[in-house]
């Protein structure tokens, strides 16, 4: 039976960690960011819509791979050094806004129009507009999908190894080069990579099924 010592599962503890540190930092900053490309994916400005699209069609169409090294490498070249859990932080963000955005653009635009013009009639301001009555819907609508998304998100996190960065893949790579059982340790971090994203992808279907239910 393979066995890890007590200073190899404390290092793969530490890759676990850093893992749910990236994915909280790329997920609470692409909320952010995503909110903003979603407002400015509907907003009324042409110019506007044009920047957000041209924001989510170039980090929607190349690889988050390429994202990384695009920030790791690039970035000093223009005269600012970023360690490498920053680069990673920065990468997954501007990833995670991009999809985010879109998917509420998506619900933001499901909302009937005649809510909006409804509250316009009423002489609401933009903010009371889409704060009070768009985006609680929307967000309600959305939800499936951003969980899904988070999901993608924590896996994603697996390629900040090429960059250096020690998470819980990167861990499970180096414990595995030091105890020589490959497959035992990449079954555990599989396993643990599984304990993190089924419940999440188990949550986003109730949602979603609870949804189907009731749509309103």
């Amino acid at each position: 039976m393979p066995h890890l010592g007590i200073n190899e599962i404390t290092f793969l503890a530490q890759g676990l960690k850093w893992t749910l540190f990236l994915t909280a930092i790329g997920f609470a900053g692409g909320i952010v960011f995503g909110l903003v490309i979603a407002l400015g994916r509907v907003a009324e400005n042409r110019a506007l819509r044009m920047a957000a699209a041209g924001w989510i069609a170039v980090f929607q169409g190349t690889p988050l791979l390429m994202q990384l090294f695009v920030v790791f490498f690039g970035l000093p070249l223009l005269g600012v050094n970023v360690s490498a859990w920053l680069a990673v932080a920065i990468a997954l963000t501007a990833h995670a806004s991009a999809f985010l955005g879109e998917i509420w653009r998506g619900a933001i635009q499901a909302i009937p129009k005649g809510q909006s013009e409804a509250s316009h009639a009423l002489g609401l301001h933009y903010r009371s507009r889409m704060f009070d009555i768009i985006l609680p819907q929307a967000l309600k609508i959305s939800l499936p999908a951003t969980v899904g998304f988070l999901v993608q998100l924590l896996k994603g996190t697996s390629l900040a190894a090429i960059v250096g960065f020690i998470e819980l893949t990167r861990a499970g790579q180096i414990v595995s080069n030091q105890t020589y059982q490959p497959l035992f340790v990449f079954g555990l971090v599989g396993v643990l990579y599984f304990l993190m994203c089924w419940p999440l992808s188990h949550w986003g279907r109730r949602m979603e099924a609870r949804l189907a239910q009731d749509p309103r």
